[in-house]
């Protein structure tokens, strides 16, 4: 499984990237993240893998190749636990929350894609 996380920060607040992920695992809320609109963002998702199988509301698997990935919403946070999933297709992914204003979080670097690293 290789996770991908995103979130946004409030305009002027920048954290620990690492405590911020470690809070979003728990569920708790964090103060300085912006709420996300998940349902908009889900039907993106739902939108641009179309020809996937929605295995349940938040699940997708693809029929005609390798890959599967489980989106897991908080009212900050959008986390996608990708099973055998291609780095292309991760690449879409992360490209439809950066519509989103939401860099990628990737915790098994550790390291935050953002403006504030470029």
């Amino acid at each position: 499984m290789y996770e991908l996380v995103f979130w946004n920060y409030i305009d002027g607040i920048y954290l620990n990237h690492q405590e911020v992920y470690e809070a979003i695992e728990e569920q708790q809320e964090v103060e300085g993240l912006e709420e996300l609109p998940t349902t908009v963002i889900l039907n993106r998702i739902n939108s641009v893998f179309s020809k996937w199988e929605r295995v349940d509301e938040y699940s997708w698997k693809n029929n005609s190749g390798p890959g599967a990935f489980c989106v897991k919403t908080t009212p900050q946070s959008i986390k996608i636990d990708c099973y055998g999933t291609e780095g292309k297709t991760m690449d879409r992914l992360v490209d439809i929350l950066e519509e989103y204003n939401c860099p990628l979080y990737d915790p098994q670097v550790p390291e935050r894609f953002d403006e504030m690293n470029k």
